[in-house]
């Protein structure tokens, strides 16, 4: 995903002379052609990430549409003030590529685990939240971020997952997408948590419940139309996200729900709970000890459907 996501920046970058890259000591893989092509466009500062989101900053003042790239936890954690006051009170058109969104970075333990980014990004005025499910989706996100009014966050996952997203089903910021549609359950999903969803609604029509799967790529501004409509069609609600429970996607709509007086259905959220996850291993390993997989997706939405 980080691949596409990089490529698709040279390619804006051809189209429009407003676009630059920053980044943040970070490998050149996938940059090669960017920086050879527009040397006055590429900037590699070093380990100072704050400083490059002031950078940016005074990038976008003068006119340029600066996209950056670092790892997500730097962006969210250690720049949170910066992305606040420099970007986002001035609502600056900067694009934060966050790598290794969630557990993608599992090996280096809970320093480089950005597992409540979406919160962090979703809680500041004036920024855009996207968590895209695979690297085709994300193609389409970066070709509309040229032109998106304001600060935009997108988390990167790993890459090299399964692609489920198509043309056919189109793609708009702030928009959510059915990836597929029934009566019993709903499942709201985002980023790579899509393809969990899918899988475990695979399994719920083994067992006769059919399931809608809404994935949310765009975590602010929260699609709640569509939330509320097939809510209202289903006999339970489950969030799945590679997040904590706190102020991610469970959260945001859970809000949608009782802001609309919908509090009566069945609802649950699976996430990581509010601790650090200090265990090392590989990205599966992590989500399948908290329980982010399909099996337990469907346990949950099966038990929650027929209580």
């Amino acid at each position: 995903m980080r691949k596409a996501c990089l490529l698709a920046v040279h390619e804006l970058a051809k189209r429009d002379p407003r676009v630059v890259f920053v980044g943040s000591d970070i490998t050149k893989q996938n940059l090669e052609k960017f920086a050879a092509e527009f040397p006055e466009r590429y900037f590699m500062e070093g380990i100072y990430e704050q400083h490059i989101i002031g950078m940016c900053a005074g990038l976008a003042m003068s006119g340029k549409i600066p996209y950056l790239n670092t790892i997500a936890t730097f962006i969210t954690r250690r720049c949170y003030e910066q992305v606040l006051i420099d970007l986002c009170l001035h609502e600056l058109p900067v694009r934060l590529l966050g790598s290794g969104g969630g557990t993608v970075y599992a090996p280096l333990g809970p320093t480089h685990l950005a597992n409540e980014d979406l919160a962090i990004m979703r809680a500041i005025p004036n920024m855009t939240v996207v968590a895209p499910c695979d690297a085709d989706e994300m193609k389409r996100l970066m070709n509309q971020s040229l032109d998106w009014h304001g600060p935009l966050y997108i988390r990167i996952a790993k890459g090299g997952d399964k692609v489920v997203s198509s043309d056919a089903r189109g793609f708009k910021i702030g928009e959510a997408i059915p990836m597929r549609e029934g009566q019993d359950v709903l499942l709201v999903s985002t980023g790579i948590t899509t393809q969990v969803a899918l899988d475990a609604a695979d399994l719920l029509a083994k067992d006769g419940l059919s399931a809608t799967v809404l994935h949310i790529h765009t975590l602010k501004p929260l699609d709640t139309a569509r939330v509320l409509h097939y809510a209202a069609q289903a006999r339970a609600v489950l969030t799945i996200e590679e997040h904590t429970l706190v102020g991610g996607l469970g959260s945001a709509v859970a809000e949608t729900l009782m802001d609309a007086g919908r509090g009566g259905v069945p609802f649950a959220r699976l996430g990581f709970p509010d601790v650090f996850t200090e265990e090392l291993g590989s990205q599966a390993e992590i989500m399948g000890k908290y329980g982010l997989t399909s099996a337990n997706l469907a346990l949950k939405a099966k038990q929650l459907a027929t209580a």
